[in-house]
């Protein structure tokens, strides 16, 4: 018995470090392509169905472009190591038959069953709810889609049809590269090209600028009760503020003293304003609204402000005045 169980180990195939590390670096390259898919589905989901609830929208698109970023990345990077897998198994079909395989192929079912039962109970519990929206329902069918997907392909992997059907499995191989390539392309249509993105990292740098002379005008007036001729008198060497030069160009942002207690900020813009900055939708989810926000145009822009004495009361002689940067 004993002879005859080491002869049976030893006609087992043998998982090599390279079938080894080529299965690990497969899956998880696999893993982290159809999570970023997923990712990306679901912004291009909540930019076409956009929630009520939320009022800030990121004006980067930081979520698509990671998600991009990692599809461009992993996916190549799936296709490359399943194809040296599968070149190695045409040239030796014992290694149908190595644990590393079947395991990876068996957790990936795994995996993919498991997200489509949370996928359906959640579905289920907000239904139950009485919250069931559009993008909620999208999100829904973009993981079941997806998982199931995987099931099937990796299912039929086990039970040897791609080996058997070579010609159906670099047609359902197309057929996945065009759909994440279609995905990806789609995402230059909402954020833009690099270049496009940068002009709006631009704009956002001068809005924050224009938010800090602001500031600095308002304390400016609670301490003279007027406001400055021109911005050079802003600047104090004790506290360290220094006005801020539009990045872009170089040059001063314009600043107009339009009475004693009210002024003008102008500021030139590249792209129209995409949604509400960090500040702006914290204070509409406290306040209910905002006076004067920064929402612009492309061109120059100007922002008129006027400093209400109730809520910005000057500061009383002898009394410290708080440091504004």
């Amino acid at each position: 018995l004993i002879g005859i169980s080491d002869l049976t180990n030893s006609m087992q195939p043998k998982t090599t470090p390279k079938d080894f590390f080529l299965w690990i670096g497969a899956m998880v390259a696999l893993y982290g392509s159809v999570v970023s898919l997923i990712a990306l589905l679901f912004e291009y989901i909540d930019y076409a169905f956009p929630d009520a609830l939320s009022y800030y929208v990121d004006p980067y698109s930081g979520g698509i472009r990671f998600a991009m970023a990692a599809l461009i990345v992993l996916t190549p990077l799936t296709v490359f190591l399943m194809r040296l897998i599968r070149r190695d198994i045409a040239r030796d079909a014992s290694k149908n038959e190595i644990w590393i395989r079947r395991w990876a192929l068996f957790l990936t079912l795994f995996i993919g069953g498991a997200a489509i039962v949370i996928d359906l109970i959640t579905l289920i519990n907000v239904f139950l709810g009485g919250d069931l929206t559009t993008r909620f329902i999208l999100k829904v069918v973009v993981v079941l889609l997806e998982s199931g997907a995987a099931c099937l392909h990796f299912l039929s992997d086990l039970r040897g049809y791609w080996m058997a059907n070579p010609s159906k499995a670099q047609l359902v191989g197309y057929g996945a590269g065009l759909a994440v390539l279609a995905s990806i392309v789609a995402g230059f249509f909402i954020m833009g090209t690099p270049g496009d993105v940068r002009l709006v990292r631009f704009d956002s740098q001068k809005v924050s600028d224009l938010q800090g002379v602001q500031w600095q005008l308002v304390n400016f007036w609670q301490q003279k009760q007027v406001l400055p001729a021109d911005l050079e008198e802003l600047a104090d060497p004790i506290s360290g503020w220094i006005n801020p030069l539009d990045p872009q160009t170089g040059e001063s942002y314009i600043y107009e003293r339009t009475s004693n207690s009210s002024f003008r900020l102008c500021a030139t813009f590249n792209k129209e304003s995409r949604g509400m900055t960090p500040e702006e939708s914290m204070a509409i989810r406290a306040y209910g609204s905002i006076e004067g926000n920064w929402q612009h145009g492309i061109g120059e822009e100007c922002f008129d402000r006027t400093i209400d004495p109730e809520r910005y009361p000057p500061y009383q002689k002898g009394v410290p005045v708080p440091a504004v940067y």
